[in-house]
This record gives structure tokens, C-alpha cells and sequence, in this order.
């Protein structure tokens, strides 16, 4: 008995419903919420249970594969980073150059620069207490302190490897992870932009008391400013020579060979964190022996989310769901729109924008086809696209949204009113972004 598009389209978006209504309103690990819709889709499309197992081991395999080994390593980055004091010093160089008149600018630069190796969540606690201190001896309100400093993180955070949901949209759809990165942070730029501009605009209409706050814990002065900058900028020009040396010819031997191999993410990654230990000296080995087993176990977490991302997407394929909608729908002229709609959606529905864009680029990978865009630049304005429909919307289901809220003091009323609309800004600016990407690459 063959399936029809109706039933196909039921059970692909009760499998969505369950992915949102458990992680949003139960709580549940999105882990088990992206298992349990596995089989719910694959029983509803009349998959037999082997086949759904076996999808499932396959796709979850078949992703930690390519993306296990870079998470491990890009969360331990971002983790020795802030333990060394790295962060701040990079934002307190920046707020040298810029002047403490503009120093809400100073901060949405160092949160972009920050996120490119650190978690956004991670790098507001980080950098909270400066942003704070920056506040009061400005004068600047706070709210447009925080919302600069919380959607500079952000913009990285949608778009750039290592963060878990644009890797593994890139692993999964096979987007070059070198072209990723130094796209991506020519499109993320813009939204930094228009993240700090209304920031600026909105936060001077609303008035905000300053509250207590938690303070992070301070290790010590840190190291130099040079010292702090090369392990976030050294794996990204290694990456980036392997990218450009890969298209141009006459390259001698020896040195396509030595970037070939310093350039992979892995050894990139690998060579930043050693650049971030010996930004300090003084390091013990259990305070060493720590930092590498808090980097693992933060990775865990992340890495069981991408594996059931992965599986789900294999019994999408499994069920030919991108034959099915191909023949039921002219999504030829949807292209970037489907993929960035679809990660909105999810995003706004549950929070999260890994599991937004996971889950988004599962169920567009059997579609790229359809949608015109299975070549390697295709792939890559797809992902892009994605991050930018991960973007928004960010509210009360967003655990950043609360990070933000609970750092800087400002009230759920505010938030809304300012990062909420923010990330909506960010996200259409980013779609218009790729959009334009698209035209000159595609």
C-alpha cells in the first residue's frame, strides 16, 4: 500500500507538533521529543519497525561522524576561553578603541567577535559584569547595554560553525565548513547592525532601574590582549587559507599540504585551544584536567540533540519525503523562503535554535532538489537561510531570553519590547542578507 501526500504531510507535522509540545510545554530533553517523532513518522508513513530502526541508527551515526569530534572540540574552545579570562579582554580592548561614548557598540562588536568560538548564553555571563560596570560609569541605560551586547552573540551564534545548529545543518546537508565560516560572518554582520541600532532606539524610550546582580566569578587578570585574540583568530585564518587555497592553482606542494591539514576544523580547533592554554602560565594540571572534562561534558549534551536531529532526518528520507512533496507542490520558486520559513516556525514554537535548525535542515535535505537548491552554493545559502529563520522569534521560551533577563535586570515586559522585536529585525535583515547572496552566487 503506497502512501499519499496527505498522509505523508499529516504525520510530518504531527512528528513537528510533538518535537514542539514536548520540549516547549513538558520539557522533555529534545533528544527523546526528536526520537519518539521518528517513529511516530515513520510508523504514519507505513515504514516496518526495522526500517525505522535502522534509519535511525544510520542517521544518528551518520552525523556525529562528520560533526561529534568538532563540537567536542569548538565547546572546550569556548569554555577554556572564558575560564582564562580571554573574553574580557578582548571586550576591554575593543571599548578602548571605540571610547566609552560608544560603548554599546563596543559591546555588540565584542559579543560578535566573543561568539564566534563561545556560546552565546556563556558569553553574556561572561562578559555581564563588564557590561554592567560599562553602565554605570557611562551612564548609558542598560537595557541598550544588554540587548548590543546579548544580539551581538546572537548573530554568530544562528549562523557559524561551531555552534552546534548551523554545523550540523552543514554537515548534514554537506556544506564546506571553511565557505560556512567566512560567509557566514560577512551575513551575520548586518544583523549585528540592526541588532545594536534598535537597541539604541528602543532603549532609550524605556526607563529601567538597575538591579542586584549576580556577579561571575573573576580569574585573575588575564592574559594579554594578543595573547586573548589568537585563539579565536588563528583557527578562522587557517580555515580560511585551506578555503582559499583549495580554488586557486599553483600552489606549491608542500604548502597545499601543511594547510590542507592545519586548516581542517578539527586541527584548527585543536590549535585554538592550545593557543588558549598558553594564554595563561600558571595553569595546574587538575585546573587543566577540569576545564578539558567541563569542555566534554557540555559537548554531550549538545552532541545526543544532533545525533536524534540526524536520525530524524534519515526517516525523513527514508519515508522519500522530498518525492512527495516535489510532486505535490512547485516549491522551485519558494527556495531560500522554505527552508528559513520552516526554522521560524520550529523556533518560535520551541525555543531552541540548534533543535530549530536541526530539525529544519532534516526535513529540507530530501527537498533541496525541489527547491533548486542541491548545488554546493545552494547548500550553503540553505543553511544560511536556516540560521536566519533561527533567529527569530526569541521570547519566553528561549532559555537565552531568560539569561539576558535575569544578567542584566531587565523585566520580561522590556525584553519583549526590545530583543524580542531585535531578533525579528535580525532575522528578516539576514534573509534579505542571503537573499541578495543568492542572486550574485546562484
Amino acid at each position: 500500500m503506497t502512501t499519499s501526500f496527505i498522509q505523508v504531510l499529516f504525520f510530518l507535522l504531527a512528528g513537528i507538533a510533538v518535537i514542539i509540545l514536548l520540549t516547549a510545554k513538558y520539557r522533555v530533553h529534545a533528544f527523546f521529543a526528536l526520537l519518539l517523532a521518528c517513529f511516530l513518522v515513520g510508523f504514519g508513513v507505513q515504514l516496518s519497525f526495522a526500517n525505522i530502526l535502522t534509519a535511525v541508527k544510520e542517521g544518528f551515526g551518520g552525523i556525529l561522524k562528520s560533526l561529534g569530534i568538532i563540537i567536542v572540540l569548538g565547546t572546550t574552545l569556548g569554555v577554556v576561553l572564558e575560564r582564562s579570562g580571554c573574553t574580557r579582554i578582548m571586550a576591554n580592548f575593543i571599548l578602548k578603541k571605540t571610547g566609552e561614548k560608544k560603548a554599546s557598540l563596543a559591546m555588540s562588536i565584542s559579543g560578535f567577535i566573543v561568539g564566534l568560538p563561545v556560546f552565546c548564553d556563556s558569553g553574556f555571563i561572561v562578559l555581564s559584569g563588564l557590561n554592567r560596570s560599562l553602565a554605570n560609569r557611562t551612564g548609558i541605560p542598560m537595557v541598550i547595554m544588554s540587548v548590543s551586547l546579548a544580539t551581538g552573540l546572537y548573530s554568530v551564534h544562528c549562523l557559524i560553525p561551531p555552534h552546534p545548529g548551523a554545523a550540523a545543518a552543514a554537515a548534514t546537508l554537506g556544506v564546506d565548513f571553511g565557505k560556512l565560516i567566512l560567509i557566514g560572518m560577512a551575513v551575520a554582520l548586518p544583523g549585528m547592525i540592526v541588532g545594536h541600532l534598535w537597541a539604541q532606539f528602543a532603549g532609550k524610550k524605556i526607563q529601567q532601574l538597575h538591579v542586584a546582580h549576580e556577579h561571575t566569578q573573576d580569574h585573575g587578570p588575564g592574559p594579554s590582549v594578543t595573547r586573548a585574540f589568537l585563539p579565536v583568530v588563528v583557527p578562522i585564518i587557517l580555515i580560511a587559507i585551506n578555503s582559499f587555497l583549495s580554488i586557486v592553482n599553483n600552489i606549491p606542494l608542500i604548502i597545499h599540504k601543511i594547510f590542507s591539514v592545519l586548516g581542517e576544523p578539527i586541527m584548527a580547533l585543536s590549535v585554538g585551544i592550545i593557543l588558549a592554554f598558553a594564554s595563561i602560565h600558571s595553569w595546574t594540571r587538575q585546573e587543566v584536567g577540569k576545564l578539558l572534562q567541563d569542555g566534554a561534558e557540555k559537548a554531550g549534551g549538545i552532541l545526543v540533540i544532533i545525533g536524534a536531529g540526524g536520525a530524524f532526518g534519515a526517516v525523513l528520507s527514508a519515508a522519500k519525503m522530498g518525492e512527495h512533496f516535489s510532486e505535490a507542490m512547485n516549491l522551485q520558486n519558494m527556495s531560500i523562503f522554505f527552508p528559513f520559513l520552516i526554522a521560524f516556525i520550529l523556533k518560535t514554537a520551541q525555543g531552541s535554535s540548534t533543535v530549530a535548525i536541526i530539525t529544519a535542515s532534516s526535513i529540507v535535505l530530501p527537498l533541496l532538489p525541489a527547491l533548486g537548491l542541491d548545488s554546493e552554493n545552494g547548500k550553503l545559502v540553505c543553511v544560511l537561510a536556516m540560521g536566519a529563520g533561527s533567529m527569530m522569534v526569541s521570547h519566553a521560551n528561549d532559555a537565552y531570553f531568560w539569561v539576558i533577563s535575569k544578567f542584566s535586570g531587565l523585566e520580561l515586559r522590556t525584553m519583549l519590547k526590545t530583543y524580542s522585536i531585535a531578533t525579528i529585525l535580525m532575522g528578516l535583515t539576514t534573509l534579505l542578507t542571503v537573499y541578495i547572496l543568492s542572486l550574485m552566487i546562484l
